[in-house]
């Protein structure tokens, strides 16, 4: 199963993705965690593991991308964009994966140079491997970049279920309800996880589609103190029964 985190910047997206992993990882099951957000380099540390490399490099690079991606502009449609072949996670190179027994890391692609040019490759990597990734012995989480624009991308196309972070936050409120509509127009579930929660923000609760809701993970200062100082996520209380509901839906 593929599993799409996304929301707002500062919802806890990658957070909760390693915390989700940790949890898929108790039941026996493989995880692939995979990196879609080419601005954000913490979520190999809330892991736990050493930095990546980047897939796209396994394919030349961002500027062979690019160079496939203005291909395809130019041909205004006459063919369809291919960039990868179906393949499972063990067909991807060792090199280019970073883990444990239990749970593997992948990052897409990152934004490292100034005046390096937009993330438009790698977002079509993103999506053309989650559509060609055959992961049917696996879990898979995906954390996405902030926002919706990898709705825009096409992303979603190759998941199974979509997760949205909701924070106590107006913005994150609206953008739920504008994720709930996305994914009913495409045809894929969505489901709620309220994040950063303590008493003084149970009103969030009233604010939301709860019939979307799967769970809610409290904030924590422990959790606070390892994302500050960049240290593996520990685990906290209430994440295994937002993955039963969520292996369930």
């Amino acid at each position: 199963m593929k599993i799409l985190i996304c929301g707002k910047g500062g919802s806890g997206k990658s957070t909760v993705s390693a915390l989700l992993a940790r949890e898929l990882s108790k039941n026996a099951d493989r995880v692939l965690v995979v990196d879609t957000d080419e601005s954000n380099f913490g979520l190999y540390k809330q892991l736990g593991f050493e930095q990546p490399r980047d897939f796209m490099e396994h394919l030349g690079g961002k500027k062979s991308l690019t160079e496939i991606l203005m291909k395809f502009i130019r041909s205004e449609g006459r063919e369809d964009l291919k960039i990868l072949d179906e393949f499972a996670p063990e067909d991807i190179p060792k090199e280019l994966i970073v883990g444990d027994d239990e749970i593997k890391l992948i990052a897409i692609g990152k934004i490292h140079e100034f005046d390096e040019g937009c993330a438009c490759p790698m977002g079509a990597l993103a999506r053309e491997f989650l559509e060609k990734l055959k992961a049917d012995s696996w879990n898979v989480v995906v954390d996405t970049d902030a926002g919706i624009e990898h709705f825009g991308r096409g992303v979603e196309a190759g998941c199974d279920k979509i997760v949205v972070v909701v924070d106590p936050s107006f913005e994150s409120v609206q953008l739920s309800a504008k994720i709930s509509e996305m994914g009913a127009k495409i045809g894929k579930p969505v489901y709620f996880i309220l994040n950063k929660m303590d008493e003084k923000s149970q009103e969030l609760s009233n604010l939301v589609d709860k019939s979307r809701v799967i769970g809610t993970v409290p904030f924590d200062q422990e959790v606070f103190k390892a994302c500050l100082k960049g240290e593996r996520i520990p685990a906290i209380p209430g994440i295994k029964p937002i993955v039963d509901r969520l292996l369930a839906a």
